[in-house]
C-alpha cells in the first residue's frame, strides 16, 4: 500500500509557514494545570495541544494518568483557546472515548506499535475516521514493525496519517534517553516520502537541555514538525519531569530554530545539498560513537595483556585484521589505500592506549 498526498492533507490544511508544533504536558494532572499550560501556549506557533490521559508505565504503582476525566479538560482547552487537541490511545476503549470527546489527533505509542494485535484493534476502532492518526516508532529499532502499523491504518481507510520519531530503547549508556537511530528514519522517509514525519525530542533526549539540538537536527532532515512536552512547572511534573520545558523556553526554541526555505532555486541545489550534508553529519556521529566503543574494547584487551604479561603488538592478529578489511572494502568499492590508512590510524591509536595502560602502576 502507498502513502499519497491525500494522507497528508491534515498537515496542508493547517496552512503553516513553519513546521507544525504539538506541545503540552506529558500527563494531564489537574484541570487547573492543563488549562494554565494551554493558555500559555494559546498565542504561539503551537498548533496542537497534547496531554497524556492514559499513561503506560513500565512498573505498576506509578502515576498512570487521570483517565477519561482528562478528556473533558481537553475539550475545555479547545473551547477556551481554539487549540486542536491530541492524546495517546492504546486500545479500542481509548479510541471510542477520544472520538466521543472530539479529540483532533490520536497517536499510537511506542509500546503499542510493537504489537500487531494492539495496532489492529486500534485501526479497527478508527476505521474511516477523518481524525489525524500518528504512529510512534516501536521501542526497538524494527522498521518492519513501524511499517506494519502504518499499513494496518491504511487498510482501515485512515485518511490523515503521520508518524512520530521518539527514538529507540537501548541498554547502552548514551547521552540520550532513547537513541535517535536517524538512519532508520531516513529509510522510512525513502519508502514513504509523502508521509508527514514528526520528531519527539522530549522522549529522544530525556533531558530538556538537549531538546533544541535534536529539534534542529530533525528540521535539517526535513521533518514536518515537532512534539515537545511542555509544563509551567516542569520540575514538579508527575511524570517525566526532566524532559519537559516551560512555555517560555518552548517559544524561545521555536524562535531560534533554523527552518529551511523551500524555493525552487534552493530545492534544485542548496536544499538537496544541505540534506545530503545532514545525512553525512549523522553518519559521522555514528562513526565516532563506534570508534569510541572500539577503543574501550582495546582498553580491556590492554588490561588483559598487562595481567598476563603479553606483548602489546600481535603481528599475526594485525595482519588478519588488515586482510579482512581490505577484502571487504574492495567488495564495497573502497580503495585498498583508503582502507589501509584508516585501519592503520585505528590500530596505532589502540596500541597507544594499550601502552599507556601497561605503563600504569
Amino acid at each position: 500500500m502507498e502513502i499519497n498526498k491525500e494522507n497528508r492533507k491534515w498537515l496542508e490544511d493547517l496552512h503553516l509557514s513553519h513546521p507544525v508544533v504539538i506541545a503540552g504536558p506529558c500527563s494531564a494532572e489537574t484541570q487547573e494545570q492543563v488549562l494554565e499550560i494551554a493558555h500559555a501556549l494559546k498565542d504561539t506557533d503551537v498548533s496542537y495541544f497534547r496531554a497524556g490521559i492514559w499513561k503506560p508505565r513500565t512498573r505498576p504503582g506509578m502515576f498512570e494518568g487521570v483517565g477519561a476525566l482528562g478528556l473533558r479538560w481537553l475539550q475545555q482547552v479547545k473551547e477556551e483557546t481554539g487549540l486542536k487537541t491530541a492524546t495517546e490511545v492504546a486500545n479500542r476503549d481509548h479510541v471510542k472515548l477520544a472520538l466521543e470527546h472530539d479529540i483532533d489527533m490520536l497517536w499510537i505509542g511506542a509500546r503499542s506499535t510493537v504489537s500487531p494485535f494492539i495496532v489492529q484493534e486500534i485501526a479497527d476502532a478508527l476505521k474511516g475516521t477523518d481524525k489525524t492518526v500518528l504512529v510512534k516508532n516501536p521501542v526497538n529499532p524494527d522498521l518492519a514493525l513501524w511499517l506494519g502499523a502504518i499499513e494496518r491504518l491504511l487498510r482501515a481507510d485512515i485518511k490523515n496519517l503521520g508518524v512520530i520519531h521518539r527514538g529507540f530503547s537501548t541498554y547502552e549508556k548514551t547521552k540520550y534517553r532513547n537513541i535517535p537511530e536517524w538512519q532508520l528514519v531516513i529509510e522510512l522517509q525513502n519508502k514513504f516520502p509523502d508521509l508527514p514525519l514528526i520528531c519527539d525530542p522530549s522522549h529522544i533526549t530525556g533531558k530538556r537541555e538537549l531538546i533544541f539540538d535534536v529539534s534542529q537536527t530533525a528540521l535539517d532532515l526535513n521533518f514536518n514538525g515537532l512534539m515537545i512536552e511542555t509544563h509551567c512547572t516542569p520540575d514538579k511534573a508527575w511524570s517525566d519531569a526532566s524532559q519537559q520545558i516551560t512555555p517560555k523556553r518552548l517559544i524561545q526554541i521555536m524562535n531560534d530554530l533554523r527552518v529551511r526555505k523551500t524555493s525552487f532555486a534552493e530545492e534544485s541545489f542548496s536544499y538537496q545539498l544541505n540534506t545530503l550534508r545532514s545525512h553525512i553529519d549523522l553518519i559521522d556521529d555514528q562513526l565516532l560513537a563506534l570508534l569510541k566503543k572500539r577503543m574501550l574494547l582495546s582498553d580491556e584487551i590492554g588490561k588483559l595483556k598487562k595481567t598476563h604479561n603479553v606483548a602489546i603488538l600481535q603481528s599475526q592478529r594485525w595482519y588478519e585484521i588488515l586482510q579482512k578489511a581490505t577484502s571487504e572494502g574492495d567488495r564495497d568499492g573502497l580503495s585498498e589505500e583508503f582502507v589501509i590508512q584508516i585501519f592503520k590510524a585505528i590500530h596505532q591509536e589502540s596500541i597507544n592506549r594499550q601502552e599507556k595502560i601497561v605503563k600504569e602502576k
